[in-house]
């Protein structure tokens, strides 16, 4: 994993904490909270994920409700996606924005009912996310941080379906992309939605913290024929690494915005205004400075986290993310070029170590999972 935190004895448990200690897990801080980084090591976990099935504690994660009248106006003022548009049992992806066009988080908008939405935000973003759109709160809905009520489990991979069959009597067959329900998981009330941050099928779960520890070993339990593995933050990392998903903090932030970060279909300029559309749409109309790009390293060496990048004897950038990846078995990152230099194709130079190594930009993602 790119960066990895140091151990603090002061981070916040989920409800695993002590399972994932019982279990041998290494232990590092991240984003607040004490984490399992790797069970059996990050390869053997990340490739668990894309050729078979892992589980991921992701319960750091937080969630905040939204209801009421004034609930989808708010979304709508403060999220860069077109929320209006989902369905009951519906996910989407977006952008919570201030008004320089910035991101506050990315997060997922789930529309439970009209009137009432579940967001889910990152970890370290949890209480900032809250205290935003509570600011930014002038259409009477009510806002409620929820993120103790929930341990957020997900179940990843090709096999991940084949698990989770055997736990619930809930349809997974007909349960779309970035869509989801409610019903028994393990004999616990769940919401159950097919989303992820690994680039594979996948399906997390968001149940009751007192049922943690049950839910986990016996998914872990019901899994072993597919050979499962429980997975950690570093595998979770590589992985999404492959399949271009953003990392809050890293490859997105309050000074980047989606036009930049290659998040123009999130960017829904024809809803109306919103924080930040203002710049987005003189963005649109005139172009971006710089644009994320994704690279692969032609030389040999590991492009890491903050490392410069280089054209010719000009620094032209720095990486966002990068890492060598456990299933492409190739060096790859992500890193903001001007836009004149962010075409596929484009010889750039990565700092490695005080030295300069070669490197070219290509498309992204760089892994797409199989289709069926």
């Amino acid at each position: 994993m790119a960066n990895t935190p140091a151990q603090s004895v002061a981070s916040r448990k989920t409800a695993l904490n002590s399972t994932h200690r019982k279990m041998g897990a290494r232990m590092v801080e991240f984003g607040g909270w004490d984490m399992p980084l790797e069970y059996s090591g990050i390869v053997p976990e990340h490739m668990a994920v894309r050729t078979r099935a892992g589980l991921f504690d992701v319960s750091h994660m937080g969630e905040i409700e939204v209801e009421g009248k004034g609930a989808l106006p708010l979304l709508q003022k403060v999220t860069c996606n077109d929320a209006s548009r989902l369905q009951d049992n519906q996910a989407q992806y977006s952008g919570l924005m201030n008004p320089q066009g910035g991101f506050v988080d990315d997060l997922l908008v789930h529309k439970i009912a009209d009137q009432r939405y579940l967001l889910c935000v990152n970890a370290s973003r949890r209480e900032a996310d809250f205290g935003w759109i509570t600011k930014q709160n002038d259409t009477g809905a009510r806002v409620r941080n929820v993120s103790d009520d929930y341990t957020q489990l997900a179940v990843q991979g090709p096999r991940s379906k084949a698990v989770l069959e055997r736990l619930t009597a809930v349809d997974l067959g007909a349960l779309k992309y970035y869509w989801f329900t409610h019903g028994e998981v393990c004999g616990v009330q769940s919401l159950v939605a097919r989303t992820g941050y690994t680039g594979e099928d996948g399906f997390e779960l968001y149940l009751p913290p007192s049922e943690s520890e049950r839910v986990w070993n016996e998914i872990l339990e019901a899994g072993k024929a597919e050979g499962i593995l429980p997975c950690g933050l570093g595998a979770r990392n590589t992985l999404r690494l492959e399949a271009g998903m953003h990392l809050y903090g890293h490859d997105i932030d309050e000074e980047t915005t989606p036009l930049e970060a290659n998040l123009r279909w999130i960017s829904k300029l024809e809803k109306g205004p919103f924080l930040g559309s203002e710049v987005l749409a003189r963005q649109a109309q005139e172009g971006v400075k710089r644009r994320l790009v994704g690279f692969q390293m032609t030389d040999r060496g590991i492009a890491r986290d903050e490392a410069p990048v280089w054209v010719e004897d000009r620094q032209v950038g720095k990486v966002t993310s990068g890492s060598y990846t456990p299933y492409l078995k190739r060096s790859i990152g992500l890193a903001y070029l001007p836009s004149e230099l962010a075409s596929p194709g484009q010889r750039i130079l990565i700092e490695i170590r005080g030295k300069r190594a070669a490197a070219e930009v290509v498309s992204t993602p760089f892994y797409r999972k199989p289709k069926n």
